[in-house]
């Protein structure tokens, strides 16, 4: 029978890109191993490194992107082993907003080409006075405040942005058909709301764009929207590359429709292209956002680990339990019908008092933590993982990982 007084083994956690300091420290080494190199890993600490064709470990339990976005990430295939997929939604949005503000004052005030302007000035010419003042003409701006500012989106980020956008002097215009409420009270009262993101492009001189990237919001704005943008119109993509027809903006831009396209994708279509400022994926390149990305990343992947709760897991359901046993199991399976009875009567069947249980679901996933009043046997732990539609079970008794 497991002894949850042993000293725990430490548990292998794989870091695949640059991790900031910050987090990486709050993983203890007398329960972590922690590296570039870690073999047969049960946690996988990610940035921007791609995990589609990686092969997985045989033992992982559960990866974490020090992040938001998961494209890189094989979701689905960890979801069927009872993996859970950790990001860090939120924790680089002020870097993200104060992005979008420097994008939008560098299209306003037509700052990129000024730049490219004296950078190419002679500054041994004689006149060089009289050519800076001569070639100022040129790059003639207009002011934020009184601008209509549209963002679709209206997570974390998005509520930064209108709340600048509107401390600035500008209107702005928000959809999100699927905002949350917590997202709802963050938003500032004198944003109106569009019912549509056709309305969005039809109506504001700025359009920003911060949503994931999945399949209903692929090419959300294309050959068949953009048009209605205004005559003019900047559009900024600090969300994710594919939101955007690439395609779609170069026509744009061709026609004058566009003014000015704002992304930090550069891509083929785009790059060197008039009227494009294409950024080097900074959205959350700041010492800040890479520091609370990690924290919250590191932090949430412990508590799964040590106690199996989840939080911002994209394909699990946020679990969270006080622990008032020292006896815990956790599991991972498909919702569906009869499993806690089946979960309740392999339990009861060894003779285990369950002292408390939380389930919850989220689609075709359910997790389930059970505090039992006594230590669990290995067998009972291989009799709960052979339960049909049951994906992963770990034995969680307190003095130990």
């Amino acid at each position: 029978m497991a002894d949850p007084a042993a000293a725990p083994a430490r548990l292998g956690v794989l870091v695949l890109n640059q991790i900031a300091a910050g987090g990486l420290a709050l993983l203890p080494p007398e329960r972590y191993r922690v590296g570039k190199d870690v073999a047969d890993p049960a946690a996988i600490l990610v940035r921007s490194a791609d995990m589609q064709a990686m092969p997985l470990p045989s033992g992982l339990r559960a990866v974490a992107r020090a992040g938001a976005g998961t494209n890189n990430i094989p979701v689905q295939a960890l979801s069927a082993r009872g993996v859970p997929v950790f990001n860090a939604p939120g924790a680089n949005a002020n870097a993200v907003k104060e992005l979008v503000l420097c994008g939008m004052l560098m299209a306003a005030r037509q700052v990129a080409p000024a730049l490219q302007f004296v950078a190419r000035l002679d500054p041994g010419a004689p006149d060089l006075d009289r050519q800076i003042e001569d070639g100022k003409k040129a790059f003639a701006g207009f002011e934020l405040a009184g601008q209509t500012l549209g963002i679709v989106g209206l997570g974390r980020i998005g509520c930064l942005v209108a709340d600048a956008a509107i401390r600035l002097g500008m209107n702005v215009l928000g959809h999100d058909p699927d905002i949350t409420v917590d997202a709802a009270w963050s938003l500032p009262s004198q944003v109106r709301r569009a019912a549509s993101v056709n309305e969005v492009l039809r109506s504001a001189q700025f359009v920003t764009l911060h949503v994931p990237l999945v399949e209903a919001t692929r090419h959300l704005v294309n050959d068949g929207n953009i048009g209605l943008m205004r005559e003019g119109a900047v559009l900024l993509n600090f969300s994710r590359e594919g939101v955007v027809s690439d395609a779609a903006v170069a026509e744009a831009l061709g026609t004058g429709r566009l003014a000015h396209y704002v992304c930090d994708f550069p891509s083929p279509a785009t790059i060197g292209r008039r009227g494009v400022i294409a950024l080097p994926h900074l959205g959350a390149s700041t010492r800040e956002a890479e520091e609370n990305c990690a924290v919250m990343a590191v932090q949430q992947l412990r508590a799964y680990l040590e106690h199996g709760e989840v939080a911002n897991a994209v394909n699990f359901p946020s679990v969270r339990m006080e622990r008032e046993s020292r006896f815990r199991v956790a599991i991972a399976n498909s919702n569906v019908p009869n499993m806690l009875g089946q979960i309740s009567t392999t339990m009861a069947r060894a003779g285990l008092n369950i002292h408390n249980m939380v389930n919850k679901s989220r689609g075709a996933m359910a997790y389930t933590l059970v505090d039992v009043d006594s230590a669990v046997d290995p067998a009972v732990l291989q009799a709960l993982g052979a339960i049909e539609g049951v994906l992963a079970v770990r034995y969680l008794p307190e003095a130990a990982v």
